[in-house]
């Protein structure tokens, strides 16, 4: 999901539940610096929010990446753990 494409009535609706935004340094879709704009609204919401820029990745690094690239390797499995810790944390298994 590309938070940018939506419009304020949508990120009202994503306020009310917990939001976690994972964004690469170097991103044309979602630059960091919005992403660090959108977290400081989201801080200011009383739901959990969790925004993170992983430092020396493109946008789509945590799915395309070369398996003998040390750093994508690391940032890719740090973005998949953050995801899964927030998944945990806030899915409820039935």
């Amino acid at each position: 999901m590309h938070i940018l494409m939506y419009d304020g009535a949508t990120l009202n609706v994503a306020t009310k539940v917990p939001t976690a935004i994972l964004g690469a340094e170097f991103d044309e879709h979602a630059p960091p610096e919005q992403m660090i704009k959108l977290g400081e609204i989201l801080s200011a919401k009383p739901v959990d929010n969790f925004v993170k820029i992983y430092p020396g990745v493109v946008h789509g690094w945590t799915t395309r990446y070369k398996d003998d690239d040390e750093h994508a390797v690391k940032s890719a499995m740090e973005a998949h753990t953050d995801m899964l810790n927030w998944f945990t944390k806030y899915l409820k298994q039935e």
